[in-house]
């Protein structure tokens, strides 16, 4: 035992002495070396001066710094909101109903609530056009169409045939796009927009060989895919393997002349949306519904026939025809477009020739906005002309064609988008 402890102070005399040899070692090598200058450098040497390059980058970074200090941190995406609102007008002779051409921007005055607003932005009708065909494509639409051409043809002929006629007659490709969508049910694609006359032809005929399978008519579904765009089933005419795709609407178009041209009854059976939501989603996009009612074929031939109400058939009364008139009414009305009562399959050509005028002839102003809308609050507008240039407005003789309210739905205004 004595043994072991005599041991014990022997090595730990010898590690005291060893921590002492190497201890300044150590010390010296933990401190930083200091680096001699060579013997021909200066040990306190002048600055030299910036030059003018380095000068106006330290500003240029000073800006930017105190900027990024004034700037308010946001989530997510900063967007900028152009504040401008667009509004498309048409110019009528309210005896005659001619078009009224040739005017400039100091003809036109634009108010919104009554209030003169300045027009910083003013197009002559010369662009091209992009409209979208909707058409009611169910067998009450076959229906309603053997009111006119009896059993000699197919009753769809008559909700098809003024897609057919204005597809060929007035599209002019390549400068003017089309897209034609289809709805019973549900809405479908049938062509993306083209200025492909083959593409043209194809839907026309797939629309002539086929025959509606339902006879569901979800109308305002199908106002609301055409203008906004949604998730639907794939465009027929591109034989995609998928079964649904997304499908972007009018409102994503970019084109100066842009329209909806819709071929349909008026009916709506079980739509997901109501009738005022589809009222809204019209007023904010701002596009004009151009509308051709097939419905009312079958109304003035059988009216004397028809039930106050529906049948337990199912079969539409003389009620569900006048809802559905006022409803298309108050559509082509509040979207700044043009409801035409179709009573015989020989004036469908006159409407479509009115439809092409109206659309050629619009004149696009647009305002700014001094402060910013609330979002979901209805701005009533009012387009007043002077023809004449006599600085009088001519609300006795002429007629301004143009959507009647702007409003800005709360997603669209956090979006930044244009009302």
């Amino acid at each position: 035992m004595k043994i072991l402890h005599s041991r014990l102070v022997s090595l730990l005399f010898v590690i005291t002495l060893m921590a002492g040899h190497f201890a300044p070692a150590l010390i010296a090598q933990s401190k930083p070396q200091r680096v001699e200058p060579k013997s021909g450098d200066k040990k306190n040497q002048r600055p030299t001066p910036k030059t003018p390059e380095q000068l106006k980058a330290e500003e240029e970074e000073r800006k930017r710094q105190e900027e990024e200090k004034k700037a308010i941190p946001g989530e997510g995406v900063i967007t900028v909101d152009t504040d401008i609102v667009n509004v498309d007008a048409v110019v009528l002779n309210k005896k005659t109903g001619q078009i009224i051409t040739g005017l400039k921007k100091e003809n036109f005055g634009i108010f919104e609530d009554g209030v003169k607003q300045n027009i910083s932005s003013f197009t002559t009708p010369e662009a091209p056009i992009t409209v979208t065909l909707v058409l009611e494509y169910s067998k009450w639409s076959e229906v309603f169409g053997r009111a006119a051409g009896g059993y000699f043809e197919p009753g769809v002929y008559e909700t098809v045939r003024p897609v057919a006629q204005f597809l060929t007659g007035f599209i002019k490709p390549p400068d003017d796009y089309a897209s034609v969508i289809a709805f019973d049910m549900r809405p479908t694609p049938i062509t993306d927009f083209t200025n492909d006359p083959a593409r043209i032809r194809q839907t026309i005929d797939l629309l002539l060989k086929n025959r509606p399978a339902f006879r569901e008519n979800n109308l305002f579904d199908a106002i609301k895919f055409a203008l906004v765009g949604g998730r639907g089933d794939t465009v027929v005419l591109e034989d995609s393997e998928a079964k649904q795709a997304d499908y972007s609407g009018m409102v994503s178009v970019k084109s100066k002349r842009r329209a909806i041209i819709l071929v349909a009854s008026g009916i709506d059976t079980f739509s997901k949306i109501s009738y005022g939501d589809t009222r809204k989603i019209i007023q904010e996009a701002g596009i004009p519904i151009y509308i051709i009612s097939t419905g009312n074929l079958f109304y003035k031939r059988y009216e004397p026939y028809l039930p106050a109400t529906d049948s337990i058939t199912g079969a539409p009364g003389r009620l569900t025809f006048l809802q559905a008139k006022n409803a298309m009414n108050t559509f082509a009305r509040e979207s700044g477009g043009m409801h035409f009562e179709m009573t015989f399959e020989s004036e469908i050509p006159a409407y479509l020739q009115s439809i092409n005028a109206l659309l050629r002839n619009q004149y696009s102003l647009a305002y700014d906005l001094a402060k910013k809308h609330e979002p979901g609050k209805k701005y009533k507008l009012q387009v007043k002309v002077d023809v004449d240039g006599d600085g009088t407005y001519d609300d006795k003789q002429f007629e301004v064609q143009h959507r009647p309210y702007v409003t800005v739905h709360e997603e669209e205004e956090k979006k930044g988008k244009k009302s």
